[in-house]
């Protein structure tokens, strides 16, 4: 049996401005279930100042204080969280004693083109039309003309299961009319294969994406270094549990970053704590077992739990702007998750990052890299010829890390 939809998301809203939000989650538990939830907060737009969650295995209590965009659609976000919880989905029923994760179909995936002509900040205003849709960017190929035309290729999947239909489309189209304006020459929608979401070799990627390095003078009130990051790992505290303290600067989707890295080490959480401090200084308290029920004994598991941890907070992206012939070229890249997939909103803080430096794009390319063993994510985004010269190189990563940060 389940519970009513209604009572498994709560969202209890400020009522002072600066105030965070309350969300509330009761429902079935599942191994990777933290993430998911803190994947879809973090494609609203939201940040997590503050987490609860407590678990027996079976049945979860989930607490989280959120703050940032004041024009969050919360029953929209309801509906999403709630289509993530076990009690919601399309089995419809809880089995207790037998409970497993249910086979999901591939997302079908859809060529939009888009022939338009070219100005200052137009793919940021597309982007951010695509993501008021809930469109999920899996590609992208741009292309501007001599004349100044440009013509933009996204591959997408539709959350919302609605561009199967005309009238999906059709609300895309006139949306991308209304924002772009005249200069929207046309606008197409087709369903293509899903082969255009296959990994490629890393041979044509720079060593400065492929490479593991520590980030040099990313600051926020401080240097990010692996100073600031500290992880600890104890089995004395708890009889049946692994606890695992973290002590970090915080950032945007910084407990999307842990909650990923524990699901794809298939970890579950019994019990959590995530709270923000003074000059956004983080504590985590994490009470794990493996997926046997057990802890983590190992000290090589231990220590490559905790290694891979530390990387994934020193350096969850990794931004660099190199030389590519006369041309310059932006290149950031996200891991993947084991499920498929990647780090919401990477495209559009990109794009803004951009607009805010009044920095045009040239071409862009999305595709998915296996990088030492790992599946990442890469956008390349060619500039304008004259655009970042190699004195302003440092401060457009600069510009861009921040954005992809949460930084101001």
């Amino acid at each position: 049996m389940g519970i009513p939809c209604d009572d498994v998301v709560i969202i209890r809203q400020s009522e002072r401005e600066g105030e965070p939000s309350m969300i509330t989650i009761n429902c079935p538990d599942k191994t990777g279930l933290g993430c998911d939830l803190c994947r879809i907060i973090l494609f609203f737009g939201l940040s997590i100042a503050r987490g609860d969650v407590s678990t027996d295995g079976k049945w979860c209590y989930i607490l989280f204080w959120v703050t940032g965009n004041p024009k969050t659609r919360w029953s929209l976000l309801k509906m999403r969280l709630v289509e993530a919880c076990p009690s919601c989905s399309s089995a419809s029923r809880i089995l207790f004693d037998n409970y497993g994760p249910q086979p999901s179909k591939d997302p079908d995936v859809f060529l939009l083109k888009l022939a338009c002509c070219d100005r200052r900040g137009l793919l940021y205003d597309v982007t951010r039309v695509l993501c008021e849709f809930e469109l999920i960017i899996k590609r992208v190929k741009v292309s501007t003309t001599p004349d100044e035309k440009v013509m933009d290729l996204f591959f997408i999947t539709d959350t919302r299961e609605l561009l199967h239909t005309k009238k999906g489309q059709d609300d895309v189209s006139n949306y991308l009319k209304a924002v772009i304006g005249e200069a929207m020459i046309s606008c197409d929608i087709e369903m293509v294969g899903p082969e255009i979401t296959e990994c490629s070799q890393d041979s044509f990627l720079p060593p400065a994406i492929t490479e593991d390095k520590e980030i040099p003078n990313y600051q926020l009130d401080g240097s990010l270094t692996s100073k600031s990051i500290s992880v600890k790992i104890d089995n004395m505290l708890s009889p049946a549990h692994t606890l695992v303290q973290i002590s970090c600067q915080d950032h945007k989707g910084l407990l999307y970053d842990i909650m990923r890295t524990l699901k794809d080490y298939n970890i579950q959480i019994s019990y959590g704590r995530f709270f923000t401090k003074q000059r956004r200084k983080c504590e985590i308290d994490l009470f794990i077992m493996q997926v046997d029920g057990k802890k983590i004994v190992a000290p090589s598991k231990q220590q490559a739990l905790s290694s891979r941890l530390e990387m994934e907070l020193l350096q969850p992206l990794r931004v660099a702007v190199v030389s590519r012939g006369p041309e310059t070229e932006l290149l950031v890249a996200n891991p993947v998750q084991l499920c498929g997939k990647g780090r919401p909103l990477v495209f559009h803080d990109i794009t803004l990052a951009l607009k805010t430096l009044n920095i045009g794009i040239f071409s862009v390319d999305i595709g998915r890299h296996v990088i030492g063993g790992r599946e990442w994510e890469v956008y390349r985004v060619l500039l304008n010829e004259g655009e970042g010269s190699s004195i302003a190189w440092k401060k457009i990563e600069d510009e861009v890390w921040k954005m992809l940060m949460g930084w101001d």
